[in-house]
């Protein structure tokens, strides 16, 4: 018994499939779906704001964002710093019931109305 697989999209039938090979294709989408090698090209030259030379590659751009110390925004990892100690007793106080339930800071409550 052979495998049978259709694929749709907003037109209608797109593909099929018979044991995962595929057997039929639309026929627009046929003649524009060649594979082929995908090619990046390399950026436009740009003058540098930090020094005024010129950036003609890729590599010539990472070179100098390194040189300079500098980086892309938009490309920069995000560091989590954790969230200050509070430094008074108030602060952490209020901090630590705040992060408690109801039922927990109600029997904090009742242990120190009874001492």
């Amino acid at each position: 018994m052979s495998r049978y697989r259709a694929v749709y999209d907003r037109k209608g039938l797109l593909a099929e499939y018979q044991d995962d090979e595929l057997v039929w294709v639309r026929e627009e989408l046929d003649k524009h779906t060649k594979s082929g090698h995908q090619i990046m090209l390399d950026i436009q030259p740009y003058k540098s704001m930090v020094d005024g030379s010129m950036i003609t590659s890729r590599s010539k751009h990472r070179e100098h964002l390194r040189q300079h110390n500098c980086i892309e925004i938009g490309n920069e990892t995000m560091q989590n710093t954790p969230p200050p100690i509070p430094t008074n007793r108030r602060e952490m106080l209020h901090r630590r019931l705040g992060d408690m339930s109801d039922r927990q800071a109600n029997q904090i409550l009742a242990q120190l109305r009874r001492r």
